[in-house]
């Protein structure tokens, strides 16, 4: 039984690790170091994308995973059924534009995992950020558009996902088009701040979150004002 279960246990791991690397081949192919994306040429590539919507159709992740494994799968997910989203109505010039039964684009269920529905609010509100918390989870799930921490170009595995996490964390506080940190007594950050204050500020302030990763910490009292949100799409 011990020999067989660990036959299973091989078999899904590399099962998990061929799917995660045709998600990888899509984002290194069609998204750029930026996190602009090419939606005309992933439109042509869109069999690829639902070769590994299948696989994500059929499987289910196990609580015996790691969690590391279990929050890459998940914003995977994320991040591949809102491409799916944005291809399936393209062109369109932001994801705020597309509605369906006069629900917004995170409140539609159509992303199947395991053979379930999901909404793209549940499996950010519900699984990631309650089951799996994690303030950087807001770098690594991405919304279409211009002001969200940009898309990024590679797939996240439980291998990888802490490092990379952690990268985009400190490059998008130090974007100076997305956080404007420049007059350390005010500054100017990013809206999803303000939406998920509570995820940054369990440990400290928001300012103290910034000075975590910023190239030049901010004065502790510095005065923070939210910039507007671009929801304009984040292609090429």
């Amino acid at each position: 039984m011990k020999k067989f279960l660990l036959i299973i246990n091989l078999f899904i791991t590399v099962t998990v690790s061929a799917q995660t690397s045709i998600f990888n081949g899509i984002l290194s192919t069609h998204v750029d170091a930026k996190g602009n994306v090419n939606y005309n040429a992933l439109k042509k590539d869109e069999a690829t994308l639902n070769n590994y919507l299948a696989y994500l159709e059929k499987t289910s992740p196990s609580s015996s995973w790691s969690k590391n494994k279990q929050k890459a799968f998940w914003i995977n997910a994320y991040n591949a059924y809102t491409i799916k989203l944005i291809l399936n109505n393209y062109p369109v010039k932001s994801i705020m534009k597309i509605k369906e039964k006069e629900k917004s684009p995170w409140k539609i269920p159509f992303a199947f995992v395991g053979g379930k529905p999901y909404t793209l609010d549940h499996i950010e509100h519900n699984i990631l950020r309650k089951k799996l918390f994690d303030p950087r989870i807001h770098v690594g799930v991405n919304c279409a558009s211009v002001s969200c921490p940009k898309l990024h170009n590679k797939a996240f595995t439980e291998a990888n996902i802490d490092s990379e996490l952690e990268s985009l964390m400190k490059q998008f506080i130090n974007d100076p088009k997305r956080n404007k940190l420049n007059k350390k007594s005010t500054i100017h950050i990013s809206e999803i701040f303000n939406w998920f204050k509570g995820d940054f500020t369990i440990k400290g302030s928001v300012v103290d979150y910034i000075n975590k990763y910023a190239n030049e910490p901010v004065d502790a009292d510095a005065k923070i004002h939210h910039l507007p949100y671009d929801w304009n799409l984040n292609g090429k």
